[in-house]
């Protein structure tokens, strides 16, 4: 769908939940734009299967015990005043999910069924099977649709963001034709950078837009080096975007094996399998180093199988496909690049410190993850902080003095010469190598003078604006950033 105006009163870049639980929050009478640089679907959002973490249990959970588990998961540097806003404040943004018709899985009594998951001390995850992520955007979408005042456009690209004397001109490829709408406000909604890595979980489209967007514009970029691996994806062939095992199959009882099918977690952390995602990572990776060998499994073959198909139907099928009946045998399982804590610098209603930009889900920071993240919290992120940053600018948009976007947009200039090939495979292969789990500091020093080298290639304009070339200037900009973070600390 072409986008059909040419002003807006808020610009939403990104169709996960941070995107569309902010725009189905806005006012009613405010003209909004929600875009996807792809299909409606493709997102992390979607993609996420262990569920929502909320204290919705108060006879056996409270606010305490999940700020507590979300602290020593992030290592004690998390913002407290935003961690006490996201467990507090969650589980109502959960009931309404619930009453725009997600389907969360339920007891028999009708209560909802909550599960465990590493790092929780207290069953409180909520889910959908283990395609949690689809059927709340699934919903969210419907919802979002019937809105009168919202406008959804697939395969809509930011190109750029340039800020006018209020507001912004955001400069778009609709369908690859270039073209500029303004915008009072504009909210960053464009998920992680799982594509800087050669393997990931994220989806095609995760390649750090929004946070290269407000770099440009001069907003502060935080903790970008603070990548968490999750160390159960399903390690078998070369395709690049790698299926996860969910954390709840752990949650549910999983061992972790060696290339001798033995357990070794207890060597490494006292709370085995049900640690949380970083210290599972390491100690997978200080396994490879004493046995040599990458060889790794995750084994809950012992369970009852109907339990388990009905349990993990998602990744019963997609191991099945591969190869592997998890009901029968051990997965074959590896760490892989999964999600960012870091991101762009924002306080507790998203708000960017650039006038009337925003950013919200992954790539904000709001400091609720500190160094890792607990299993779960993320889509209570994306619920939480982008219903307050909608809040926000409702309250902004009606303010007696609020003055709205004008002035001229710039003059759209384009480059003719085609993006030369190789440039995003370099940059994987920097990454993969000085950035994994245990992090190469010879090899970041060394590769960040290459990146260096392929932005200053990139930011010249002679390149033809295309959606492959804002990816690449886009994943040379966080690679960039990643580093120097890493190579910093």
């Amino acid at each position: 769908m072409a986008i059909s105006k040419d002003n807006y009163d808020v610009v939403i870049l990104g169709t996960g939940l941070s995107g569309l639980y902010a725009a189905y929050n806005l006012d009613k009478d405010l003209r909004v734009l929600v875009c996807s640089k792809s299909k409606f679907k493709l997102s992390n959002s979607s993609l996420a299967q262990g569920g929502v973490a909320a204290v919705l249990d108060e006879k056996n959970d409270n606010f305490d015990y999940h700020f507590n588990d979300t602290l020593i998961a992030g290592g004690q540097i998390n913002n407290p005043k935003t961690v006490r806003t996201l467990v507090e404040e969650g589980p109502d943004d959960v009931r309404k999910l619930c009453e725009l018709g997600v389907d969360f899985d339920k007891k028999p009594d009708g209560s909802l069924s909550m599960t465990l998951e590493g790092g929780h001390s207290r069953h409180r995850i909520v889910h959908h099977k283990d395609s949690t992520g689809d059927a709340i955007t699934t919903v969210m979408l419907q919802r979002v649709s019937e809105l009168e005042n919202v406008e959804l456009a697939e395969n809509v690209a930011c190109v750029q963001i340039t800020r006018g004397e209020s507001g912004f001109f955001v400069e778009m490829l609709d369908n690859k034709q270039l073209k500029t709408v303004s915008a009072s406000f504009v909210v960053l909604a464009t998920g992680g950078v799982g594509r800087v890595y050669k393997y990931t979980t994220n989806s095609s489209i995760a390649t750090g837009d929004g946070i290269r967007f407000a770099y440009e514009l001069g907003a502060q970029i935080k903790d970008l080096d603070y990548i968490q691996f999750h160390p159960t994806a399903f390690a078998a062939g070369e395709d690049r975007e790698r299926f996860l095992i969910s954390e709840a199959v752990r949650g549910e009882g999983a061992y972790l094996l060696n290339c001798n099918f033995e357990r070794f977690m207890h060597l490494y952390d006292e709370r085995l399998e049900l640690a949380p995602r970083d210290k599972v990572s390491h100690s997978i990776m200080m396994e490879y180093r004493r046995t040599g060998s990458d060889k790794f499994y995750l084994d809950i073959s012992r369970l009852d199988a109907d339990f388990l198909k009905n349990r993990f139907p998602m990744i019963y099928e997609r191991c099945l496909n591969e190869g592997v009946d998890l009901t029968k045998e051990p997965i074959p399982i590896f760490p892989c690049h999964h999600y960012l804590m870091g991101g762009i610098q924002v306080d507790e209603n998203g708000y960017t410190g650039i006038d009337r930009l925003y950013a919200v889900g992954e790539c904000a920071n709001t400091g609720v993850h500190g160094k890792n993240r607990l299993a779960s919290n993320s889509l209570l992120e994306a619920l939480v902080f982008s219903r307050r940053a909608a809040d926000e600018i409702n309250r902004k948009i009606h303010h007696p003095n609020f003055v709205a976007v004008h002035g001229t947009p710039p003059k759209i200039v384009d480059g003719t010469a085609p993006l030369p090939e190789g440039i995003r495979t370099q940059i994987r292969e920097i990454m993969q190598k000085s950035h994994f789990v245990l992090p190469d500091q010879a090899a970041a020093e060394k590769g960040l003078k290459v990146i260096e080298q392929i932005r200053s290639r990139l930011n010249n304009s002679y390149f033809k604006k295309t959606v492959d070339y804002c990816e690449a200037k886009s994943l040379a900009t966080v690679a960039a950033l990643i580093l120097r973070g890493a190579i910093n600390r």
